[in-house]
């Protein structure tokens, strides 16, 4: 596969739980040789999607992404359509943290982050984000604990400052770099369940699903990447999901935890199994827990039709 590397490749400007910068030398064995449409359904981070452009695999092809988190969309549209403004918000914002730290950053997410939430979910447009909005969740996203993006049952961010040291808010550069990726000719960006991206694709697409994982002990629930969670019961319908989009032939590559539920649903399944989808263990690193010393390896399916 063509590779390209060096100082104009993008970056995420992203931290996200899970993030896949770490297990792309694996996922990349998985990438099809050809394919026509590239999907990305819980684009999160945007780790797959970045790295497939720096590489030049999307050249030529349509590419949709979407998340049924709405400020992430909210936000990778403003970096798309008014990264100028966008940066100059992100600059006041990383001057005040300069300046007041955690006290900056309380000040942000309580006071005008979620009221502003707030006030656009009470609208017709729910996280129509606004330049300014786009650059405070980039700006919590950074230096908020472990990079979490995490709400509360009433939907407020609620992730506490983190502990940094001189941490990189405003790339300016990358931040340029990503808003001409997102303007590439056939690429869509929407808010939307995995159901609806999913529903249309078919043989010739490529499909990469980065869900939220399933927990691997009882204490190792995270389910909060949205006021609504997701559980067993939104596991089952995407493996339901991935199953019909192997029978009508199309390239599926999925990453998810080695956890019972995971095991069950896909490597014991005879359902999965005949749909041509296969497990395999890779080794990643786990960077959310509150010990820092259970930080550390671990075993990650990634689940795949891709020969």
């Amino acid at each position: 596969m063509p590779s390209k590397s060096g100082p104009a490749d993008v970056r995420p400007i992203l931290k996200w739980a899970g993030g896949k910068r770490q297990l792309l030398p694996a996922l990349r064995r998985f990438y099809p040789a050809s394919f026509t449409r590239f999907v990305e359904p819980f684009v999160g981070s945007g780790a797959v999607f970045i790295d497939c452009h720096n590489r030049g695999l999307l050249d030529g092809r349509a590419v949709w992404l979407s998340d049924i988190n709405a400020d992430v969309i909210g936000c990778y549209r403003m970096v798309r359509d008014a990264a100028a403004d966008v940066i100059r918000c992100l600059e006041r914002l990383e001057q005040g943290h300069r300046t007041s730290g955690a006290d900056h950053f309380y000040s942000v997410r309580d006071r005008q982050f979620n009221r502003l939430r707030s006030d656009l979910a009470r609208g017709s447009e729910p996280y129509a984000y606004s330049p300014e909005l786009a650059a405070m969740l980039i700006y919590l996203n950074r230096t908020g604990y472990n990079g979490l993006f995490r709400v509360n049952s009433r939907g407020q961010f609620n992730v506490p400052a983190g502990r940094y040291g001189n941490v990189t808010i405003c790339d300016s550069a990358n931040l340029r770099r990503l808003s001409e990726a997102l303007q590439r000719p056939g690429l869509r960006i929407e808010a939307c369940a995995f159901e609806e991206a999913l529903g249309s694709c078919g043989p010739g697409d490529f499909v990469y699903l980065d869900p939220p994982y399933a927990p691997v002990s009882p204490t190792a629930q995270f389910t909060s990447y949205t006021a609504g969670g997701f559980g067993p019961d939104q596991q089952q319908r995407l493996q339901q999901a991935v199953i019909a989009l192997a029978a009508r032939g199309t390239r599926v590559l999925m990453s998810n935890s080695v956890a019972p539920d995971i095991i069950r649903l896909y490597e014991t399944s005879e359902e999965a199994r005949s749909a041509g989808l296969k497990t395999r263990t890779v080794a990643a690193r786990r960077a959310i827990n509150s010990r820092p010393a259970r930080r550390g390896a671990v075993r990650e399916y990634l689940i795949t039709n891709v020969r």
